[in-house]
C-alpha cells in the first residue's frame, strides 16, 4: 500500500496540528489541517480524504458530536482516528459507539498514529480499493521514472534527489496526466486550510520541479503551464 494517502487533521492546537503535520508529512503522506468542525465540513465538500485524525475537545461543535453525525450521513465521509485527553475505558467506549474507527489518548508517540493510520486504511474498503495491488506503483515519463512505493524519482536509472513536497506536487499531476490542474488545488492538497492563495508556495515548488525535470526551465516540456487554468505534467511531449 503507498504511503501518499490523503490525512485530514482536525484539532485546535496549532502546535499539535504543526507537529502533527510536519512528521506525517515526512512519513509520506498527503496532509491538510483545520481547526475547527465547521472548516473541516467545508474542506470534506470539496477535497477527498484517505483518513481523518479528529481531536474530541474542539471549539463549538466537539470531535463526538462530529463523529456521530457523520456516521450516519451519507456523504462518503473517511475512516477517523480519534484523539482524546482522557485514557479511560468510558472515553475509549465512547469513541468508538460513536462510530470512530480507532482512538489514540494523549500524549502520544507520533509513530503510535503513525502505525494506526496504517492499520486503519488496511481495513477501509474503499482505501482498499484506491490502493489495490494491481494498481501500478510506477509512473514513467519521457526518462523519468516516478515510484509511488518508495516515494522517488529517477532519471535513466539513476534517482535524483527530491523533495517530499516536491514529489507529492509531481505526484498529484501524475495521478492527473495530460489534464491541468489548479494552482489553488495544488495548494489545498498539500497544505489544506494553510493554503493561502496570495503565498507563492505553489510557485516555488513549480519552480524547483522545472529545474529538476527541464533542460531549460523556461521553456519547459514536461511541466507546463495552461494560462488561466494551472499545471499539467505531459508524458510524453512532442520534442522529447
Amino acid at each position: 500500500m503507498t504511503l501518499q494517502a490523503k490525512v485530514l487533521i482536525v484539532d485546535d492546537d496549532y502546535r499539535l496540528r504543526a507537529l502533527l503535520k510536519s512528521f506525517l508529512t515526512d512519513e509520506g503522506f498527503l496532509v491538510a489541517c483545520v481547526a475547527s468542525a465547521e472548516q473541516m465540513t467545508e474542506n470534506l465538500k470539496r477535497s477527498y480524504y484517505d483518513l481523518m485524525v479528529l481531536d474530541w475537545m474542539l471549539p463549538g461543535e466537539d470531535g463526538l458530536s462530529v463523529c456521530s453525525r457523520l456516521a450516519v450521513e451519507e456523504n462518503n465521509s473517511p475512516p477517523i482516528i480519534m484523539l482524546t485527553a482522557n485514557a479511560s475505558e468510558d472515553h475509549c467506549i465512547a469513541c468508538l459507539k460513536c462510530g470512530a474507527d480507532d482512538y489514540l489518548a494523549k500524549p502520544f508517540n507520533p509513530d503510535v498514529l503513525v502505525a494506526r493510520i496504517h492499520a486503519v486504511l488496511r481495513r477501509s474498503p474503499r482505501v482498499v480499493e484506491s490502493f489495490a495491488e494491481n494498481k501500478p506503483s510506477l509512473f514513467d515519463f519521457g526518462p523519468f521514472v516516478l515510484d509511488f512505493t518508495q516515494h522517488c524519482l529517477s532519471h535513466k536509472g539513476s534517482k535524483l534527489d527530491i523533495s517530499s513536497g516536491e514529489f507529492g506536487f509531481l505526484k498529484i499531476l501524475a495521478e492527473s496526466v495530460g489534464k491541468p490542474v489548479s494552482r489553488e488545488q495544488l495548494g489545498l492538497l498539500i497544505k489544506g486550510r494553510n493554503y493561502k492563495p496570495e503565498d507563492r508556495f505553489v510557485d516555488v515548488q513549480i519552480y524547483r520541479l522545472r529545474r529538476l525535470l527541464e533542460i531549460d526551465p523556461v521553456n519547459p516540456v514536461y511541466l507546463k503551464t495552461v494560462r488561466g487554468v494551472g499545471y499539467v505534467l505531459i508524458q510524453h511531449p512532442v520534442n522529447e
